[in-house]
């Protein structure tokens, strides 16, 4: 359950991502800024693009959206960084044979399968466009207001499943991974579950309201 308990932090499941060619790590050039090469910073990117479409998937209960919250370890902005833990993508301090992404935001009510097939078309769609990413976000987010986070560009994930359901919709390379019998049905059943949810009353509902009006 991504978050059992009220004000106690919620329960992650981090994605840890490489690509190798030829016995390789395509994320490592000692060269590079960070010592991450180009399809690194790209595959970042990609990451980035499509995180609030993919988040219905990697994120796919009325629970999860508990966890996602300001003011706790996992994230609700997107954004990434090399050493900061705040943001959505951090970049673990190992390189070499080591190097990777580290993604925070999923948790483990996903599906493994579905959430790992939508990271690497994220990534890779930004390796194959070769998209920038934005400059890295090394203060904490969570101190930042509003409109510091919009100066730097910093979107946040989908606050309820619903909300990540409609953003799953509109993007075709987050669709393509999933295919067209698993995304129907997939679709399907978390409106049904957002819609029981809805329509239910909740004890919190009556502990708050029933006294009062």
């Amino acid at each position: 359950m991504p978050k059992p308990l009220f004000g106690v932090n919620g329960s992650g499941m981090h994605v840890n991502m490489s690509l190798f060619q030829e016995g390789k790590n395509a994320f490592f050039d000692s060269h590079g800024d960070m010592q991450l090469s180009e399809v690194a910073y790209q595959f970042t990117a990609g990451i980035i693009k499509h995180a609030i479409h993919f988040t219905a998937v990697t994120n796919p209960t009325i629970n999860s959206y508990k966890r996602l919250v300001p003011g706790y370890e996992a994230p609700c902005y997107v954004a990434w960084s090399g050493s900061n833990r705040s943001p959505l993508i951090r970049i673990p301090s190992s390189r070499g044979l080591s190097t990777r992404i580290e993604v925070r935001s999923p948790d483990p009510s996903a599906n493994p399968y579905m959430a790992l097939a939508v990271l690497l078309a994220s990534g890779l769609d930004g390796v194959e466009n070769k998209l920038t990413p934005p400059t890295a976000v090394d203060q904490n987010i969570y101190t930042m207001n509003k409109s510091e986070r919009i100066k730097n560009g910093i979107r946040d994930l989908p606050a309820t499943l619903m909300h990540a359901l409609e953003e799953l919709e509109q993007d075709e390379i987050i669709k393509q991974a999933l295919g067209e019998h698993l995304l129907e049905h997939f679709v399907e059943a978390k409106q049904i579950e957002w819609d029981m949810f809805r329509t239910t009353v909740h004890p919190w509902e009556r502990e708050q309201y029933l006294s009062n009006y």
